[in-house]
């Protein structure tokens, strides 16, 4: 069970690099400082880590799959889909029950002011750009708080910590059917990928982009995301001419507005359905 589950942790990350998701790092498509191989070692890092997840308290996991990752990238290339999926690979490996959701639930109402702190280290220790500084809590200081606690007073700016605060509103409800949906009408992973992402996009605003670009450019890319699945997405022409027009948006300006954020939840909605027996479907 533990290597099943360090496997699918492995897979969904590369499943979600590989897919030429708009304004992200795919095969070919390189950010200046980061490259597709980059993700593809963060993504074989994290398998240890993750196959131990129920052996340990979920902050240190966190922490320990962060420093795995440093060893094979200095860029922040999976801080997010470690944050995310941490979790869930922790639920799986406890609990082992259908209710995946509900054992996620379990897991982070369960997690500790330690788990914060470990936390908080690793996010210190990934360096993400566009953190800012907040008033409670801020990630530069040592918590007060449990783990959940933190994200949910992050959850109004945080798209990760709205997972956490929410019980994984919109790895459930948007990514998970997004991607059974596209797989059981025929598409390739890597359209079924592009097709989740672009469900993620279109209904909430991207924090990294609202971070560093602001709210105006993350609603409207938000908006475009949402024009580009109204046109069939992936699924006809005339919307995968909407996706490489937002492609080509997002791309502009050294990359200010990827939508890293929406990859994070991509990553967690594959590893989920993964879990869930989603590689035969």
């Amino acid at each position: 069970m533990s290597i099943d589950v360090a496997a699918a942790a492995q897979l969904a990350c590369m499943l979600e690099v590989c897919a030429p998701k708009p304004g992200n790092v795919s095969p070919g498509r390189h950010f200046g400082d980061t490259r597709f191989e980059h993700f593809l070692a963060s993504a074989a890092a994290i398998g240890i880590p993750f196959a131990d997840a129920h052996e340990r308290p979920l902050g240190d996991t966190i922490r320990i799959a962060v420093e795995a990752t440093a060893q094979w990238t200095r860029s922040n290339t999976n801080l997010g889909m470690i944050l995310v999926m941490a979790p869930l690979a922790r639920a799986a490996l406890l609990f082992r029950r259908p209710d995946l959701r509900g054992a996620v639930r379990d897991v982070l109402s369960a997690t500790t002011n330690d788990d914060a702190r470990q936390t908080y280290r690793a996010i210190r220790m990934a360096a993400p750009s566009g953190l800012g500084r907040v008033p409670k809590e801020d990630v530069s200081r040592v918590p007060t708080v449990t783990l959940l606690e933190a994200m949910q007073l992050a959850a109004t700016r945080d798209g990760i910590a709205l997972e956490y605060a929410t019980g994984y509103e919109a790895t459930f409800s948007i990514g998970v059917p997004s991607l059974l949906d596209a797989r059981r009408a025929g598409l390739p992973w890597d359209d079924a990928v592009v097709e989740t992402f672009l469900a993620l996009l279109s209904v909430r605003p991207d924090t990294h982009i609202l971070r560093r670009g602001g709210e105006e450019l993350a609603r409207a890319v938000t908006r475009r995301a949402a024009d580009a699945v109204a046109s069939g997405g992936v699924r006809t022409d005339a919307g995968r001419n909407e996706v490489a027009g937002l492609d080509a948006f997002l791309r502009a300006d050294g990359n200010i507005a990827n939508p890293g954020t929406t990859a994070d939840l991509t990553a967690a909605s594959i590893f989920a359905f993964l879990l869930n027996g989603g590689w035969t479907t």
